[in-house]
């Protein structure tokens, strides 16, 4: 498979004055530049209270029109429903934007209901679409029929390869891979794990997120292949089929498990389709802190499979500030203005259409152990304690206990 690359050339963070054009030609008066002078809001100032959103409201209130968020699934990973959801709400209404404006969706893992949600916006007023779609075919699809009816397009997290959109949001994805990548590495020395026989996992190739995590993991991994500190089971360079489906995830993985017998790591992108292989290790009897693996999203199975030694970590992205930058940018578009170079701090190439770069607003992903966790993810309330630490995990370990022994 070609591997698809991203270049990120992050640029500098400034506020920037706005003109904005009026009727018949002419620009706006020193006042309403000053208004939108003052509005102008960072990356740097977003937080998990959504406070900064405050500052657009001038600007919300001179756009009309829709802002529309279209989500891939509730399957893939527990985040669309459980927080870019209401966070994408949340971020509106603080904005600004009144809730008969606001639409938040879910396409339930079906393209054709995808591409249908946006042409039903589009009718019904939108006028900025946030769009996430399993792949790019459809990404592409619906951009090229919002550019035809003048709506603009925002790539929610994963960028639409071949796409038209004039703006991406998302975290740094080589940089989500390369946290898994070390976190990995880190893992098997602390677990003492002399000669590491590692399964690796890839996300779904349609996804084009998942191709520049595994440039990011990979990029760690590949010299210890080379050099023989750690043996790729399936080979130097190859990976398993590739999916966010869980189910999918497992069978792959019993697969290569079962051709594999000395495996006893595994590099994972996803928490959720690393928890099933993690409880199916488990009725294999693996003990904590011996078969290091890996995960993403910082999920509640993520999080408790780190705290009771069954995952080296988890990819935590904040997805409070995805949100924010998304429909921060977004409010700009609505109002018929360009979003701050604050708001966009670097540029994503689309190989597509020969590297074209696209301004893109990137935010920093982190990467979460049970050293860290009270002063990230409990920190930020981005999951509860009380959920954390409640039950067991998979009947074996008591996470009070385990929770306890993190000073969570």
């Amino acid at each position: 498979m070609n591997l698809l690359k991203s270049k990120t050339a992050v640029a500098a963070v400034a506020a920037t004055a706005f003109s904005v054009a009026v009727a018949g030609g002419a620009t706006a008066s020193v006042t309403h530049r000053h208004a939108a002078r003052s509005a102008s809001i960072s990356l740097s100032q977003l937080t998990n209270n959504f406070s900064a959103m405050k500052q657009l409201k001038s600007i919300a209130a001179k756009g009309t029109g829709k802002i529309a968020a279209i989500l891939p699934d509730t399957t893939t990973s527990t985040r669309w429903a459980a927080f870019d959801a209401p966070m994408l709400k949340q971020a509106m209404l603080a904005a600004g934007i009144p809730s008969s404006d606001i639409i938040v969706q879910n396409a339930q893992g079906s393209d054709s209901r995808f591409y249908t949600d946006a042409q039903t916006d589009i009718t019904n007023g939108a006028k900025v679409l946030l769009t996430t779609p399993a792949d790019s075919g459809t990404g592409a699809r619906v951009e090229a029929y919002a550019k035809k009816h003048g709506v603009k397009v925002i790539d929610y997290d994963r960028l639409t390869l071949g796409g038209s959109r004039p703006y991406y949001v998302s975290f740094d994805n080589p940089t989500v891979g390369k946290l898994i990548g070390q976190g990995f590495v880190q893992c098997v020395k602390a677990w003492h794990v002399s000669k590491p026989q590692v399964i690796v996992m890839h996300g779904d190739v349609t996804d084009n997120n998942a191709t520049l995590f595994y440039e990011g993991y990979n990029s760690v991994l590949a010299p210890k292949f080379k050099s023989g500190a750690y043996t790729n089971v399936l080979g130097n360079g190859k990976y398993t089929a590739g999916t966010w489906d869980a189910p999918t995830a497992l069978t792959e993985f019993q697969t290569a498990f079962t051709a594999h017998s000395t495996a006893n790591a595994m590099v994972n992108p996803n928490d959720n389709t690393a928890s099933g292989i993690i409880n199916y290790l488990i009725q294999k009897g693996i003990k904590p802190n011996t078969f290091p693996a890996t995960g993403q999203d910082a999920s509640l199975p993520g999080l408790q499979a780190t705290l009771a030694g069954y995952q080296c970590g988890t990819v935590y992205k904040p997805i409070y500030l995805e949100a924010q930058a998304a429909v921060a940018i977004a409010t700009y578009l609505r109002a018929g203005m360009t979003p701050p170079k604050s708001l966009v701090n670097g540029t994503t190439a689309d190989l597509q259409e020969h590297n074209k770069p696209v301004p893109s607003a990137l935010l920093t992903p982190v990467w979460v152990t049970a050293k860290n966790m009270k002063s990230t993810v409990v920190k930020d309330k981005f999951v509860p304690t009380s959920q954390i630490c409640h039950g067991t995990f998979d009947g074996k370990v008591n996470m009070a206990s385990a929770c306890k022994k993190a000073g969570i």
